[in-house]
């Protein structure tokens, strides 16, 4: 990477922190401060439990959970029992967001790789297949933390699409013309009286195939 492109990326960096200052100064009751706080703790649990791929099922979810849970015991314990208290504190407000800077971290916490996948062509998006409703599915949580985050994370969805890094969802009803139902075997039309029937032949043999009837030639007597 030569110098100029790293001050590029290097400004884009300093205009994207910026733009997201902004969206949190609109809510002036927020402390900066302690959304950074949980922020940190959150990623140091996150990083002793390993991460996990943000759409996995709901099984991998609970697994995920419970290491986590069980790397903040862990780290936490090794501090003084009085700041111990005090940095767990800020991991479960997070974990439940129940405060103006939780539901902010938690926003940012999950834009944040929506907007490495938007640097990187696509990422995990692209890897894993993911369809745009899934990611849409994320937005609501950002919305409850920011609506302007939210509003920004749709736009941005919106060009992923367009740029081909979600995979668009298909229109429940698309195709139904064009679905071939099964030809299923008539039943024959009723003959002639008995008294008006011609003279018997031999009867066909008649075998239901898949899809209809198949006739088969007649058998010639005593074969």
């Amino acid at each position: 990477m030569g110098a100029d492109e790293s001050l590029e990326r290097q400004i884009r960096f300093v205009v994207e922190a910026d733009r997201l200052t902004t969206v949190a100064r609109q809510s002036r009751s927020t402390d900066l401060g302690r959304v950074m706080a949980m922020l940190v703790v959150h990623d140091m649990v996150e990083i002793d439990a390993g991460d996990l791929f943000l759409y996995s099922d709901s099984a991998a979810q609970a697994r995920q959970q419970d290491a986590e849970r069980a790397a903040a015991d862990r780290i936490f314990a090794l501090l003084p029992v009085r700041q111990a208290a005090a940095v767990r504190a800020l991991w479960d407000e997070f974990e439940e967001r129940r405060t103006p800077e939780a539901r902010f971290a938690r926003a940012l916490d999950r834009l944040q790789p929506m907007l490495l996948n938007m640097r990187t062509g696509g990422g995990t998006w692209v890897a894993h297949g993911v369809p745009v409703d899934q990611v849409l599915s994320k937005v609501e949580l950002i919305e409850d933390g920011s609506a302007s985050l939210g509003g920004y994370a749709r736009v941005m969805i919106a060009e992923a699409v367009q740029r081909g890094f979600l995979r668009a969802v298909a229109e429940p009803n698309a195709g139904e013309e064009d679905r071939c139902e099964p030809i299923l075997p008539q039943a024959p039309a009723p003959g002639p009286p008995a008294r008006h029937r011609p003279a018997a032949r031999a009867p066909a043999d008649t075998r239901l195939a898949e899809g209809g009837i198949v006739q088969v030639r007649p058998a010639h007597p005593g074969t």
